[in-house]
């Protein structure tokens, strides 16, 4: 068992907290309102720190599942930063899905002073973390992602290293290109067979089974449909990181035409009011369209 920290205690890190202690790990979490670091204590039996590094004091690893890149270099760096509370030898593992360049960044700081650095975005929404069935995509050295996956999985179903640093923030950007892509098929798909008169859960059960099925049709077709949207993860975190692949893309001269547009369609859908909706709430624009 070892001695943890968590930074950021929202819909994603909260229950990740809560695996850590229900694994038997001592661990002490962070977060910006204290009451709800306060609450986490209160449930699972850990402490709480009020700055990152009283949080990070002692611990082996220091978890983090912060909003975004600026975020992150707040519970990082400074006299308050986790960093600062660090000992040599420990491990700083983000869960926060952000850029590549920041991540670089702070793999090089925390090298400095001894600290190591593995990016380890996750793919799952809040169900996931509930459930501790993450997928988790990495990125650092070999050796130190082999001390740190025994911990990590406390919360997932899937966690692998796919190379150095950066790699895993470059992985979830393709996780977000791909769902960008499905949710606007199956709106579409869903919007079609509306307008030209079928029922859309007889056509998912008939095409649910075949080449066209995924997981945002299993699990989120009914939604669809029945207009619900607040649940899952939200058109404002989409575009966040959307944003991050399309800067990526300019960077690294890839062509994302789809990925684009659909960041249009998302914007939209904020328009509308929807900026905390399910990223499923395309159909919804379709309708609204007409």
């Amino acid at each position: 068992m070892a001695k943890l920290a968590f930074l950021g205690l929202g819909v994603m890190g909260y229950p990740m907290a809560g695996h850590l202690a229900k694994a038997g790990h001592e661990v002490c979490v962070y977060n910006r309102t204290t009451a709800k670091a306060k609450a986490w204590a209160a449930e699972f039996g850990g402490g709480f720190a009020p700055t990152p590094r009283e949080a990070a004091e002692g611990a082996d690893l220091v978890m983090a599942c912060v909003g975004n890149d600026d975020d992150l270099r707040g519970v990082c760096l400074g006299a308050d930063g986790a960093f600062a509370g660090m000992g040599e030898g420990a491990i700083f593992v983000d869960h926060t899905t952000v850029s590549a360049k920041v991540t670089r960044e702070l793999h090089g700081t925390g090298a400095e002073a001894g600290i190591a650095f593995v990016d380890a975005p996750v793919s799952g929404g809040q169900a996931g973390a509930e459930n501790g069935q993450l997928v988790i995509m990495c990125g650092g050295e070999a050796d130190v992602y082999a001390r740190a996956e025994p911990v990590m999985n406390a919360y997932a179903k899937l966690c692998k290293r796919l190379g150095e640093s950066g790699a895993g923030q470059l992985c979830k950007m393709v996780n977000q290109i791909c769902i960008a892509g499905l949710v606007q098929g199956l709106s579409e798909g869903l919007h079609f067979a509306e307008k030209a008169g079928l029922d859309g859960r007889e056509v998912v059960e008939v095409i649910g089974g075949g080449a066209a099925g995924s997981w945002q049709m299993v699990n989120r077709f009914e939604t669809m449909i029945d207009d619900e949207f607040e649940h899952g993860f939200a058109v404002d975190w989409m575009r966040k990181d959307l944003g991050i692949c399309l800067d990526t893309a300019d960077e690294t001269g890839a062509s994302l035409p789809v990925t684009a547009l659909v960041d249009q369609f998302y914007k939209d859908v904020q328009k509308m009011g929807g900026g905390r909706w399910d990223t499923s709430s395309l159909f919804k624009r379709l309708r609204k369209m007409g």
